[in-house]
């Protein structure tokens, strides 16, 4: 019996070894797979992050584009070496793009937190300028580093430099980068002064003035209202620097190599001391909608001269208004739309010649008196001249577009501005003289009118075809007239970036022609 109960447990004992050893060797179930779902909450697009609740949209385009007759995708021809019209000046420039944006959002007890980012990824054609060598040397410039003021940038030698753009450099560009959270936005967006069109009412063309117009973003801090029904308010504090600086000028350095390049003076800007303070009201209905928009800005001079021993003028606020409308549903055809805006600016220039439009202008053409003629403006926040305050100068302007929708497939716009500045009489003084015939430029021999106030005005048409969703072709012509106030026949030394010689040069209004032509494929 004995016997026999030994072989039964020493049997069991082997079949449970046996057993735990091929229960070892057996595979482990995989955990399930968790497929990515889709997140409706915010509309079409989005997708919930696997393992969290929140939701992320990527999105962008791809761009390839062609415009003719300038040195610029976004301006008119302009600055150096556009504005030259001379064989150092561009017959095209050619940019391929690519745009991604990341939105992100969570909901939340405080409501929802969102995350906006949009990056372009670019390459634009270059350009090349005069490096003053009797032997004709040239330097390649990419656009990033083309000066459209008409100011000569620093020369990098006679070949293609590829730190400087070169063959394949291309350039990045961060657009937006902010968090929205309870009515607070934080980080890089478009300025709550501007237009929701921002400075395209129906146009693809970038340089428009007549309004402000910060497409690619710009740095604040912003707590938005919704009071119901489309009504909204906000009041920002928004980063001035560069972005809605035009200029705080010593007159005292006036020279007339830089009133031909589209300067006068010198610029003294100082550094960062207050954001500019931004206040919205916008109506936003079935109808259409209305924005009223106001802003101060703070124009800090460094100092009059190389040394803080020289001392500087105080301080000096300027500010703008903005009012702009769009009307919807109106009789002509579905989906047509007009769209308006007008701005008015005192010692803040920013908000009507927009940074895409530039605020100094010298462009170069025919003469049938001197050499060549030549028209020249520049539009700063503010003037000074040593050992004075600073002068607000002041401007506005208007922009607008009517776009009719033909078919679901065609669609044309047609689209203007018109923007004026004035000097006041401290900058007219110190520039033109009392009476028109003195001061620096007022003095000169051949000058029969100087008054450094001018006019911009703008005209264009646009025809927009989409043959399958989310592609378009389109076609772009601008014409940009600048009305200048000065007149008569004087002697400039030349400039070698552009290849002009010393010779006499009559004052006279100027024309830019224009054409951008567009591929886009959003997704």
């Amino acid at each position: 019996m004995k016997l026999v109960k030994s072989l039964l447990l020493g049997s069991a004992a082997g079949l449970i070894a046996v057993g735990g050893a091929q229960a070892a060797d057996l595979p482990v179930k995989a955990k399930a797979v968790e497929y990515v779902k889709i997140c409706s909450l915010y509309g079409a697009g989005f997708y919930y992050i696997p393992g969290t609740d929140t939701c992320i949209k990527l999105g962008g385009y791809l761009r390839a584009e062609v415009a003719l007759n300038t040195n610029s995708v976004y301006g008119a021809q302009n600055g150096s070496p556009a504005g030259a019209r001379n064989r150092l000046s561009n017959y095209y420039t050619a940019r391929a793009r690519e745009d991604l944006n990341i939105d992100t959002r969570t909901a939340t007890e405080y409501g929802v937190v969102r995350t906006f980012f949009d990056a372009t990824f670019s390459w634009t054609t270059g350009g090349y300028q005069g490096i003053g060598s009797p032997f004709g040397g040239t330097a390649y410039t990419s656009t990033l580093a083309l000066n459209t003021s008409g100011a000569t940038p620093a020369l990098v030698g006679s070949t293609i430099n590829p730190t400087d753009g070169g063959t394949s450099g291309g350039s990045l560009g961060v657009y937006y980068a902010f968090i929205q959270f309870a009515g607070f936005t934080m980080g890089k967006a478009v300025s709550q002064f501007d237009a929701p069109w921002t400075n395209y009412p129906g146009n693809n063309f970038d340089g428009l003035v007549g309004g402000s117009g910060t497409v690619t973003g710009v740095n604040q801090f912003t707590y938005t209202a919704d009071f119901g029904q489309g009504v909204t308010a906000a009041f920002s504090a928004e980063d001035a620097t560069a972005y809605y600086q035009a200029g705080n000028v010593n007159l005292s350095g006036t020279s007339l190599a830089g009133l031909f390049g589209g300067t006068s003076g010198t610029n003294a800007i100082g550094g960062s001391r207050s954001p500019n303070l931004v206040g919205m009201v916008r109506v936003d209905q079935a109808w259409g909608l209305f924005q009223a928009s106001v802003a101060a800005h703070d124009n800090h001079v460094a100092y009059y001269g190389a040394t803080e021993t020289t001392g500087h003028p105080d301080d000096k606020w300027g500010w703008a208004v903005q009012l702009a409308l769009s009307i919807k549903n109106i009789p002509t055809g579905a989906g047509d739309v007009i769209n308006i805006s007008g701005v008015y600016t005192d010692g803040a220039t920013r908000y009507n010649f927009q940074n895409l439009a530039g605020s100094s202008f010298s462009m170069f053409g025919s003469s049938g008196v001197a050499y060549q003629s030549v028209g020249f403006a520049f539009a700063p926040d503010t003037v000074f001249i040593t050992g004075s305050g600073q002068e607000s100068v002041k401007s506005w302007g208007f922009r607008g577009a009517y776009t009719h929708n033909w078919d679901p497939y065609w669609n044309t716009a047609i689209y203007g501005a018109y923007a004026g500045l004035q000097y006041g009489n401290l900058g007219k003084t110190a520039i033109c003289g009392a009476t028109g015939t003195g001061g620096f430029f007022g003095s000169l021999a051949g000058v029969t009118g100087c008054n450094p106030d001018f006019n911009i005005g703008q005209i264009g048409l646009i025809t927009r075809w989409t043959p399958v969703k989310n592609l378009t072709f389109s076609a772009d012509f601008t014409w940009t007239h600048l009305d200048q106030k000065f007149s008569g026949v004087v002697a400039s030394a030349g400039a070698g970036a552009i290849a002009k010689p010393a010779a006499a040069y009559e004052l006279k209004d100027q024309d830019s022609l224009t054409l951008l032509l567009r591929a886009q494929r959003n997704w």
